[in-house]
Order: structure tokens, then C-alpha cells, then sequence
């Protein structure tokens, strides 16, 4: 079995770290270097140095873990690897949006004990934290034990109807062919609840729909370490996640999802599988 408790607690300084370097960095912005991997896609060097100081804690805490990260890749190894996103929400955090945040998951392999004595079946994201350094807000979860911010235990809102709800969305920024039908699914979505959100950083995203501050979230063309921390906060919160259009997956690891309350979830779905196809 995975000592949860321990990585959680190195995970957490690895957050912190990371996040220091990009709060240093926030206070010179002048002084970042940036790079353009595409024209919605845009790297800094706050990235690349947060980046390497998360990996430097992990590595040396856990050895025996693989380690994927945005910037560097990685490989899976061991029993489990962790999934690093350094910087979620580059492009609010060089625009000096204070809406960012630090997302490290750690995803056990098939075959893994989790702690509850099952052994999984597939991949499944079983410790994440997100910490966002703007509201000094740190978000944790292991599987079967809970989901907490600042150490108080969190849930999702219970939010009962649809229209009664607010939804956070994240529209895709690197891939356009689907661009058309998404944009339905955003307004029927607009036409069914009481609004939505375009925030800019998913992980925070999945991370307001654990403490309750939206209903419900959805969004494509994400990659493992924009999620895979947020994944299993938003369940251990209570709330469901899954992908629309393959709700039989262990987690969303196509990067396809839509995370809310129980009783929201069907019809958020719905409105996603209404408009796209796999």
C-alpha cells in the first residue's frame, strides 16, 4: 500500500516551493523570459525554475515514484507517478491575473493497493494538491480519506437543480476543430443555469467545485497534470467527475470532463454528449 500520509505531506512542501519561485517572479514581471510554444500556448521561465524545484522535492522524497511533469515530460515508474502542472494558468499569471495555482496529482498504477485495500484496475489519480498562492489556499485529497482547504474539510455545494447553479467552463485553446459545437454547449449551459465562469485554470476550477464556490465545471483538450490533482479533490469533496463521453473511464484521462455535484452531473453531461461526438 502507498504511504499516502508521507507523500501528501512532501507533495505539499513541493507546492510551496514551487509556488515561492512564481510569487518572486510576480512581484519582477519584467524580468521573465517567455516563451511561445504556440500562440495560445506560452511558457515563462517562472515555469521552467517552479518546475524544476517541485521535481527536485519529489525525487528526493520519492524515489521510487515516476514523475510526468508539463514542462520536462517524464515517464511512469514504480507504483505510482506524480502529474505536475508548476504554473496552471499561465497565460492569467503573465497578464498579472492573480488566478493561478501549483497542481501536483499522484496517479497509482493498476495493480496498486489504494487505502482502502482495494486493488485498482486501472490508473487512478489517489493524492492531490493544488495550492494557489494569490489567496494563500491550499487544496488537498487522498482516496477514501477526504478532501480539505487549509486543513478544514471541504464538500461540494449540494446544489439540487441546474438552474439554480454556476458553472465554471474552460474553453479549449489549442485545438479548434470542435470550436463550433463547444460554443452550444456553452450557451445551452448559459440558457440552463444561473451562469457560468471562464476562469482560466482548470485545476482551481475542479478545486471551487470541491469547496462548493461553483456547481459544476467542464472542459476538453486538457493534458494528466492539469487534472489529475484536481480529480480525486472533486471526488473526495463528494462531487462526481467523469468523462461525458466515456463515463466507464477510471478517471478522465483523455482530458475530457465534467466534474459537479450529484445531482447536477447527469444533466451537465447531458448538455456535453448533446452536442459532441467521440
Amino acid at each position: 500500500m502507498l504511504p499516502l500520509s508521507d507523500y501528501l505531506e512532501i507533495a505539499v512542501n513541493a507546492a510551496h516551493a514551487g509556488a515561492a519561485i512564481l510569487k518572486n517572479y510576480q512581484s519582477a514581471p519584467g524580468s521573465l523570459i517567455i516563451d511561445f510554444k504556440g500562440r495560445y500556448d506560452l511558457v515563462s521561465q517562472a515555469d521552467r525554475e517552479s518546475e524544476k524545484a517541485i521535481i527536485e522535492i519529489l525525487q528526493s522524497g520519492t524515489p521510487e515514484l515516476g514523475i510526468i511533469a508539463e514542462e520536462s515530460g517524464g515517464m511512469q515508474q514504480g507504483l505510482a507517478t506524480w502529474h505536475i502542472d508548476p504554473l496552471d494558468g499561465t497565460t492569467n499569471y503573465l497578464h498579472g491575473i492573480g488566478h493561478f495555482a501549483v497542481s501536483i496529482g499522484l496517479v497509482a498504477h493498476a495493480g496498486t493497493m489504494d487505502p482502502t485495500g482495494k486493488i485498482l484496475e486501472a490508473d487512478t489519480p489517489v493524492l492531490g494538491v493544488i495550492y494557489d498562492p494569490v489567496r494563500e489556499e491550499i487544496f488537498t485529497a487522498m482516496r477514501g480519506v477526504g478532501a480539505w482547504r487549509n486543513g478544514q474539510r471541504i464538500q461540494h455545494s449540494g446544489v439540487k437543480n441546474l438552474e439554480n447553479s454556476l458553472i465554471a467552463v474552460g474553453i479549449p485553446v489549442k485545438e479548434f476543430e470542435n470550436i463550433d459545437s463547444y460554443m452550444m454547449i456553452i450557451k445551452d449551459v448559459v440558457l440552463s443555469t444561473r451562469g457560468i465562469r471562464r476562469q482560466g485554470a482548470a485545476a482551481l476550477d475542479l478545486a471551487w467545485v470541491a469547496c462548493g464556490r461553483v456547481d459544476g465545471y467542464f472542459e476538453e483538450k486538457l493534458n494528466t497534470w492539469d487534472i489529475a490533482a484536481g480529480v480525486i479533490i472533486a471526488q473526495e469533496s463528494g462531487a462526481i467527475v467523469s468523462d461525458p463521453l466515456n463515463e466507464h473511464a477510471p478517471w478522465p484521462a483523455a482530458g475530457r470532463l465534467v466534474a459537479a455535484s450529484p445531482a447536477i452531473h447527469g444533466s451537465l453531461s447531458a448538455i456535453y454528449r448533446s452536442h459532441m461526438q467521440n
